[in-house]
């Protein structure tokens, strides 16, 4: 069994395998004409429990023709023009080489003694981002799995930052639009879903100021304190950025921790043409990114970064085995006195709600290496400038009902058929429409509700998808919500 471990001796070995792995996906990807195969959990289970993992197959290329009929066949995959679905990104090549490499040599990168070079290149990429964002030279962060697990630690640092330790006085502001995350979070920390209080948003989807305002001072009249106000840039639905600016001038007024969830629109750091849609964020006390969106890096590539590196303390706890206190160091001076030096070992495992934690920095750092940020907000751009087209192609199409010009790239929409009047007959066609797209493979989209009512959503984060891709796609939703209705007449 010890041929199996990569090591010295396994080294050719190793590249055997790794290189047939890389030819099967690369023949798949080349092969692949549709994002889905449209295949069922009742289809495919039975495939899965049939395989008895007490029998191992003992060799590599074996167990590559398996995993072709319990996985890359019915994958679904992100780098098709028409998956048009959810917050998935194709990744970049650069981005799958760090992949390869930072899986292989296995740093973790809890402690220097761990991974060395990978501490100093996480570190570099965290100055680079909070460079980006303009957080100043008091400004750190550290890689996570996410925008949930950057979001939760947010709020733990503005929780112990608030000016008081009653938990049942703290509320936290964000938008209607934000992500769960963020009610996940309070309920986490000790605070309750209901110390959320919900801001609504305006006909483009983002925080109303006003209400914000009147809201903070309801909660400070109260005797309450606000804890932080959540701005989201880029939310999951509509990828609409609430105004920072106005949100940073309450949370400067009323004394609150400013987070700005930024999974979604971090890409714009990178942009050179749309950069200011992102202006005020600069005044934040942290800020999440999800380079895994909209950088096109591969799961998981994410960031918390903060204005106040100290605030990263409230995460640290020493353990000797791992990251032990600060030694004293004795050294003899003339005459015999000792001397005390403090070891500066940079363990990132003292900013951290992960201890052992994946070099998935390495990721990023291939790709600034070989594309180059303008690069990564070249492609981001392509997206941003299609999502205009799509909506153009929507408000023109009787068919359709469009919600909001994208500031990003998402673009939620209604089928509504021009002889039916029933609300929740028109739900029931948008919801078969999409599922019958998911079955057909031909395409996937996205699902959400507006007030109430069943929309469906495209997620544009490809730049190879085109506007052609978009009418096809709208055509086939059409025809599916057409034949549902003609069905259900029929039986009616």
């Amino acid at each position: 069994m010890r041929s199996h471990l990569l090591n010295d001796a396994t080294a050719e070995s190793y590249r055997r395998s790794v290189t047939e792995g890389v030819e099967r996906v690369a023949a798949k990807l080349a092969a692949t004409h549709r994002p889905f195969t449209g295949v069922t959990p009742a289809e495919l289970a039975p495939v899965i429990d049939a395989v008895d993992l007490d029998r191992p197959l003992g060799d590599a290329s074996a167990a590559l023709d398996e995993l072709e009929d319990v996985y890359l066949r019915d994958a679904v995959y992100f780098h098709h023009p028409r998956y048009l679905g959810h917050l998935n990104c194709p990744v970049v090549i650069p981005a799958v080489l760090g992949e390869a490499v930072l899986s292989a040599v296995n740093s973790s990168l809890d402690t220097w003694d761990q991974s060395a070079g990978g501490t100093l290149i996480e570190r570099k990429l965290i100055d680079w981002t909070t460079g980006r964002i303009g957080l100043g030279a008091s400004a750190d962060g550290v890689f996570t799995s996410g925008g949930t697990q950057s979001n939760l630690q947010a709020m733990l640092l503005a929780r112990e930052e608030a000016k008081t330790k009653d938990l049942a006085k703290l509320r936290i502001f964000s938008s209607e639009c934000s992500h769960f995350s963020v009610q996940k979070s309070a309920t986490l920390l000790g605070l309750g879903a209901d110390a959320v209080i919900s801001i609504p948003v305006d006909r483009n989807k983002r925080m109303q100021s006003v209400v914000l305002a009147a809201e903070l001072e309801a909660c400070r009249a109260e005797g309450l304190v606000p804890m932080a106000i959540v701005a989201t840039a880029g939310t999951t639905d509509f990828g609409s950025i609430d105004p920072l600016p106005e949100v940073a001038a309450l949370a400067d007024e009323y004394g609150a921790w400013m987070h700005v969830d930024a999974a979604y629109g971090c890409g714009l750091l990178a942009s050179r043409t749309r950069r200011h849609l992102l202006d005020g964020i600069e005044r934040a006390d942290s800020v999440t990114v999800d380079y895994h969106k909209s950088f096109f890096q591969p799961v998981s590539s994410s960031a918390l970064l903060v204005r106040d590196g100290a605030t990263l303390r409230h995460a640290t706890y020493h353990a000797d085995y791992l990251n032990p206190l600060p030694q004293a160091l004795g050294s003899a001076r003339a005459g015999g006195t000792p001397t005390t030096v403090a070891e500066q070992i940079p363990n990132q495992v003292d900013k951290s709600l992960q201890t052992t934690r994946r070099f998935d920095a390495l990721k990023l750092w291939m790709t600034l290496r070989v594309m180059g940020a303008d690069g990564v907000g070249e492609l981001f751009d392509e997206v941003c400038d299609l999502a205009r087209e799509g909506h153009a192609l929507l408000a023109a199409n009787p068919r359709y009902n469009v919600v909001v010009e994208p500031q990003l790239s998402t673009l939620v929409y209604r089928y509504v058929p021009e002889a039916v009047t029933s609300p929740d007959e028109i739900d029931r066609a948008n919801l078969y429409a999409r599922k019958a797209l998911f079955a057909s493979g031909e395409a996937v989209v996205a699902g959400t509700k507006v007030d109430g009512r069943q929309y469906l959503k495209f997620t544009l984060l490809n730049p190879e998808t085109t506007a052609a891709d978009i009418a096809a796609v709208l055509d086939l939703i059409a025809g599916h919500a057409e034949q549902y209705l003609g069905e259900t007449l029929v039986h009616a």
